[in-house]
């Protein structure tokens, strides 16, 4: 009976986040940590934890496209767990090849114009596995409904390092001029296909932490970060809603610190600025406070007013 109820409020506790939110993030980005602890947990060992955790991000990659998120990046095997015992590498990289081939012949992919790719040093990788990455890959590379990035060997300290070892380079040899060193020749170094910058981190498992992951995408475009008890093979539609929910918390709280700012634009500047500092303030009308001084404030240097 208690779980006939628990599992009646679960359901009801769903639809009312559904409810609640009106978008969802371009890009999310998924630390799946938990699956040793979960096997162990439950007296099993770490093959049976990362098979359960394959079945979660089956359940994620539908979640997503249910709420038109557009890419999604795993954090599937970082530089750090080349340091795990052989044996617990060699389940991963089973499942890995595995996952690859699976999710390149499976027809939910093709016809939801999934392409997948692998980010990351994957020449660390083994063959098999390196050539699982490719025939997936190759199998839905010209698709662009949706991006699935399965982040391999990777490790965004080392990511960033590469990328500045190139432009460091092609800087010494002549190729590129210091002045043309950009955000876009940057990016251009990172990876061979963009990725959109990241707009939710979510981290299962308990701990407070990002982990070293996608530092470019995500520090630089200030994502929202949703960390959840729950070990990856328990997380649920709930707690990917709740994530969803946090994000847009974030960018309400965002655009009303930009309304705010240019609000006090308007009142410290006249004249040319003024044109510019009132485009700012209708772009984002109604994301603030209420504040009477939003409708009466005058510009002394015209004459005139907000509206």
């Amino acid at each position: 009976m208690f779980e006939w109820l628990r599992q009646r409020a679960g359901v009801a506790y769903e639809r009312l986040l559904e409810r609640e939110i009106s978008g969802a993030p371009t890009h999310v980005a998924v630390i799946q940590d938990g699956n040793r602890r979960y096997a162990t947990q439950r007296g099993g060992d770490a093959h049976d934890g990362y098979h359960a955790g394959a079945r979660t991000t089956e359940r994620v990659l539908d979640w997503c496209k249910e709420m038109g998120v557009e890419e999604l990046t795993l954090y599937a095997f970082s530089t750090e767990n080349f340091d795990r015992p052989k044996d617990q590498r060699e389940v991963l990289f089973d499942l890995l090849e595995d996952k690859l081939y699976e999710f390149a012949d499976d027809d939910r992919v093709h016809d939801g114009g999934v392409c997948i790719r692998a980010i990351g040093d994957v020449d660390r990788l083994p063959g098999r596995v390196r050539e699982a990455i490719d025939y997936a890959e190759r199998r839905t590379a010209d698709y662009d409904e949706f991006t699935l990035n399965v982040a391999l060997a990777y490790g965004g300290r080392n990511e960033l390092l590469g990328a500045a070892r190139e432009v460091a380079r092609a800087v010494e040899d002549g190729d590129l001029d210091i002045e043309d060193v950009d955000v876009a020749e940057i990016e251009d170094r990172i990876y061979d296909r963009p990725v959109r910058d990241v707009d939710l981190i979510i981290r299962t498992g308990g701990d407070e932490r990002t982990s070293n992951f996608l530092p470019w995408h995500a520090n630089g475009n200030e994502a929202a970060v949703f960390f959840c008890t729950p070990y990856w093979p328990e997380f649920s539609k709930v707690d990917f809603l709740r994530a969803v929910r946090t994000y847009e918390s974030r960018e309400e709280s965002w655009r009303r610190t930009r309304a705010e700012r240019a609000l006090a634009l308007v009142r410290a500047l006249g004249g040319a600025e003024l044109a510019e500092a009132r485009a700012i303030i209708e772009r984002f009308r109604g994301t603030l406070p209420e504040d009477p001084s939003v409708e009466e404030l005058e510009v002394e240097s015209d004459g005139t007013s907000v509206e």
